[in-house]
């Protein structure tokens, strides 16, 4: 007999199964929005609508993760593409809202540092052979947080009549965000280490 499985544990799709999934296709259009974002804050000067659209992006980042999980399609290029997806799309509204001024310049430099910093070594990973290391929860948690922060500074700076609780939500799920993103960033260090060393092992 074979090893048994749990009927609870959901499988991962590979290849193209896995790339024709609902959670995928919602990702690629949160994609897609990112020139949409860009055309409003940068061309129409529309802090209002440009801050609504972000705080949607970053809300379906929790939809399409919950759908892969009720609906049972985790995937491969899901667990790749969902937290590339966040990345872009968290580093380019940072951009684009700094040199807005409606975000605080340290904020922002401390949220890209973790961002590219993290993105560098994946990246590196990738390119040498080693394992993919999936998000952990904590990572996922403060990249949540932080999606949802950066619209409200944006929002807090527009003409929204609640632009002050929008500031302080800005900070409410800001502070947090940047605290959980960095222990995040070293929690990933001895799982690296851990996949260097099985690539040394394999060679």
């Amino acid at each position: 007999m074979g090893p048994k499985t749990s009927a609870t544990a959901p499988m991962s799709r590979t290849g193209w199964a896995g790339a024709w999934t609902l959670p995928n296709l919602i990702t690629v259009v949160r994609l897609g929005c990112i020139p949409w974002f860009l055309w409003l804050l940068v061309s129409q000067e529309n802090r209002a609508a440009a801050a609504l659209l972000l705080g949607a992006l970053g809300a379906t980042d929790w939809v399409d993760g919950w759908i892969a999980r009720r609906f049972d399609q985790i995937s491969d290029v899901g667990k790749l593409l969902d937290p590339t997806a966040d990345r872009i799309l968290l580093v380019v509204a940072l951009v684009a809202i700094a040199d807005d001024g409606s975000i605080p310049m340290w904020f922002a430099v401390a949220v890209l540092v973790r961002e590219i910093l993290i993105g560098l070594v994946a990246l590196a990973l990738l390119v040498i052979g080693v394992r993919r290391i999936d998000v952990t929860w904590w990572g996922k948690t403060g990249t949540f947080a932080l999606l949802w922060a950066v619209p409200c500074f944006l929002a807090g700076q527009s003409t929204i009549p609640a632009a002050l609780a929008f500031e302080v939500g800005a900070w409410i799920f800001g502070i947090p965000g940047l605290v959980i993103s960095w222990i995040a960033a070293w929690g990933y260090v001895p799982v690296a280490r851990s996949a260097l060393r099985e690539r040394e092992a394999r060679s």
